[in-house]
Formats: structure tokens, C-alpha cells, sequence
């Protein structure tokens, strides 16, 4: 019997759950502990890559080699099922979204989405931003649909109309994008629970909400999303702003008062650390291998 891919695991986790809860990971180790506390599939943000990995703006600096260095590590370190997003596809061709959709699978990856911005894209919370055409985002999902070397690998569209076409025109966009083949749609920055009941009803597919903190969309409960028929609830940088905020406290302490001795109980221990990378299995392994050579000497 075959093991499922990681993109039937994600299929799978969102049918156990609903709506399935989906905590960015910023890095290897945040996966295992987003492994170890139960969730069933983790995300990597776009614009935690930019500024966890390269120190830049949410800007679409990033390129696709940038983010397929952190999908490796991460895979090859948790067994979750990752969700990954590719920004709008790291080129303007089809050629370059079938490139992008290829190596994700290759390196592990289950899912990604794919926005309807322009190249220049901008995070999706803040003013300013420009569309493609419909018809263009809708050529972006036939290109990533086509190139898929595993049928269970979630294509899911994203759109931004929101904010600069209106409900309307977002709805219709994100049916365009299900008539194309995306599996899953992400509409970006609502501002109303009614809002996501709306693209539900309309576009029969798992509806993603962003719950991103410090932007337009209100940080609406698990009960809430259930509610608007909202199929996933995803927190792309929670664990990574309060990473962010812990290392600020340390530096500036440490600065000032020439000793960590007063935010020590602010850190992870070493032994819970060590527990969570299952680091003494691995000290046992290594001396039953010098056991095995001194006995052979």
C-alpha cells in the first residue's frame, strides 16, 4: 500500500477538520512544535520568508529558490502537511508557474496559493495594490493546474479584489479561478463574517480565512469562521511576531543591563529543547556507534 502524498494528507486533514486549524512555521523547528501540539497541517508564508530568511519587505523581492530553501527544510523535518505561498508565481509565464508548481511538489510540499496581483505585489493588508486581469489570474490556475505531477497536490487562488474591485468582482473572480481548476479559494483582507458566508455559497470549494493579526480582518473565533461556512483558518506569522517581540525583549535587556539574567524565564529551557528535537535519541545513537568501535579496536 502506497503512502499518501502530502497533498491527499492535506485533503485528508481538512476533511477531520473543520474549520482545520493552520499555524504558520517559520522555520524547521516551529514545524515541530506546531507538530507536537496537534495541528494537522502547517503553512510558509511569502512574507515571512522575505523577513525571517532575507531580511526584506513583503514586496515580491523573494524568489522561488528562496522559498523552496526553507519548503525543504521544513519537509524533510515534519511530517505535516505544508501549505505554501507563492506570492504570483515567481514569473509572468506559464512556464515559470509550471517551474514553481514542480518543485514544490518535488521538495515536499502539499499546497500553495497563488495571488491575482500584479508582479510588484504588495502584503496583502496594506493599501495600494494592483490586480491583474481576471483573465490572466485564470491563465496563472490553468498554467499551476496543468503542471501538477501529483493530482492531489491543493492549487488554491487567491484574490485581493477586495479591496480594490469590490465584493462583486471578487466573487467573480474566485468562481472564474474554480471553473479554472483551483481546488480552494483564498479571499484576502475581509473585513465581515458575512463576507466569507458569501464566496461559500457561491464557489462550492474550501473557503480560506487569513487571520492575521494587525490587519483588516478581525480575529474572528474558530466558532465564528465555522459559522460563515469557512473551510480553513490560517495564522501565517502569529508564532513569528511573538518570536520577533521575545528576541527585541532579550537584545534590549542584555544591552542594558550587561546580563540575561532577568529574562531567562521568558526562554525555552535546554532540556525542552532537547526534547523537542528528540535530541538523546540521537546522543544514543552515536554512542552505541563508538561502543561498536571500541569493542571491534
Amino acid at each position: 500500500m502506497s503512502t499518501p502524498s502530502p497533498g491527499a494528507r492535506f485533503r485528508s486533514a481538512l476533511a477531520a477538520e473543520k474549520p482545520l486549524q493552520v499555524p504558520g512555521a517559520i522555520c524547521a523547528y516551529h514545524a515541530l512544535l506546531a507538530e507536537r501540539c496537534g495541528y494537522r497541517a502547517i503553512y510558509l508564508s511569502g512574507g515571512g520568508v522575505a523577513a525571517g530568511s532575507l531580511g526584506l519587505p513583503d514586496l515580491g523581492i523573494s524568489t522561488l529558490d528562496d522559498v523552496l530553501t526553507d519548503v525543504r527544510r521544513i519537509t524533510d523535518a515534519s511530517t505535516l502537511p505544508l501549505l505554501v505561498d507563492v506570492d504570483t508565481g515567481f514569473g509572468v509565464s506559464a512556464f515559470n508557474i509550471a517551474r514553481t508548481v514542480k518543485g514544490l511538489i518535488k521538495f515536499g510540499a502539499a499546497a500553495m496559493h497563488i495571488e491575482d496581483q500584479v508582479g510588484a505585489k504588495r502584503c496583502g493588508h496594506r493599501p495600494g495594490k494592483e490586480l491583474v486581469p481576471k483573465e490572466e489570474m485564470v491563465d496563472r490556475i490553468k498554467a499551476a493546474v496543468d503542471a501538477r505531477t501529483d493530482p492531489a497536490f491543493v492549487i488554491m487562488a487567491r484574490t485581493d479584489a477586495l479591496a480594490v474591485e469590490g465584493l462583486d468582482a471578487a466573487i467573480d473572480r474566485a468562481r472564474a479561478c474554480v471553473e479554472a481548476g483551483a481546488d480552494m479559494i483564498f479571499p484576502e483582507a475581509i473585513t465581515d463574517l458575512k463576507m466569507y458566508r458569501q464566496f461559500a455559497d457561491e464557489v462550492k470549494v474550501p473557503i480560506l480565512a487569513n487571520i492575521t493579526e494587525f490587519g483588516q480582518t478581525p480575529l474572528f473565533t474558530l466558532d465564528e469562521l465555522r459559522s460563515a461556512g469557512v473551510g480553513i483558518a490560517l495564522y501565517p506569522l502569529s508564532a513569528f511576531r511573538a518570536m520577533n517581540q521575545a528576541a527585541l525583549n532579550v537584545y534590549t535587556t542584555l544591552r542594558r543591563e550587561g546580563t540575561q539574567k532577568s529574562v531567562v524565564g521568558t526562554m525555552q529551557s535546554r532540556d525542552e529543547l532537547y526534547d523537542y528535537l528528540d535530541y538523546h535519541s540521537y546522543e544514543d545513537k552515536l554512542d552505541r556507534l563508538f561502543a561498536q568501535r571500541k569493542e571491534k579496536a
